[in-house]
């Protein structure tokens, strides 16, 4: 690639979207970020790597439960500050995908990237949906649990991941009109749903360079 080239998955809970784009980074040959962020933010920031896997796409509501009571700042056990408020936590991880964006290739899924990157000329943003029947079974397959569980973590993480986007973008999770390019992968499944999305992401990439 003659530059940098930025594709940010968002995903329902149990559509296979982690999984598409680990696959769409191996199929470009590019880095891929997900909880790998945490790292990335801590080490910018000095903050304990928990600090970011707890907050990671919790509403604000629920962030400042979580540090209401204290956390922990490079395993050391801290009031509550401003750089913990929800605002503070977004700005260090934001900060970290912006550098990333300008230093390599990747894949980066969730974490409002598509968002934080809107104004970046070489990112290209993908939403994966799914039916819902497909999403309660790789669920009940990778997490172990019953139906019901299945459906009920489905609701909440869903629940929990638009509230995080949607304030933080003033957009809506999940909605076309958000991404680029809206897929469902229960249409053609995990490997043809990354091929397609490998054209779609090379095209726009070509239609830039004109």
């Amino acid at each position: 690639m003659n530059r940098t080239m930025i594709l940010t998955v968002g995903r329902q809970f149990g559509s296979g979207g982690r999984i598409i784009g680990k696959k769409l980074a191996d199929t470009f040959g590019i880095a891929y970020y997900d909880k790998e962020l945490f790292q990335l933010a801590s080490r910018e920031s000095g903050l304990c790597h928990d600090v970011f896997e707890k907050a990671d796409e919790k509403a604000a509501d629920r962030l400042a439960y979580v540090f209401s009571r204290g956390f922990s700042l490079m395993g050391m056990y801290t009031p509550q500050l401003d750089i913990l408020s929800s605002e503070g936590l977004f700005k260090i991880q934001s900060d970290a995908i912006r550098k990333l964006a300008e230093t390599e290739s990747c894949v980066i899924v969730g974490r409002c990237a598509d968002y934080i990157l809107r104004d970046h000329p070489n990112c290209i943003s993908f939403f994966i949906h799914s039916a819902l029947e497909s999403r309660i079974q790789r669920v009940v397959e990778r997490q172990r649990v019953s139906v019901e569980q299945a459906k009920e973590l489905i609701f909440k993480t869903d629940k929990s991941r638009a509230a995080y986007y949607d304030y933080f973008t003033n957009r809506t999770w999940g909605k076309a009109s958000s991404y680029h390019l809206s897929i469902n992968a229960s249409v053609l499944g995990i490997d043809d749903t990354v091929a397609f999305m490998k054209v779609f992401a090379e095209k726009r990439m070509q239609a830039g360079n004109r």
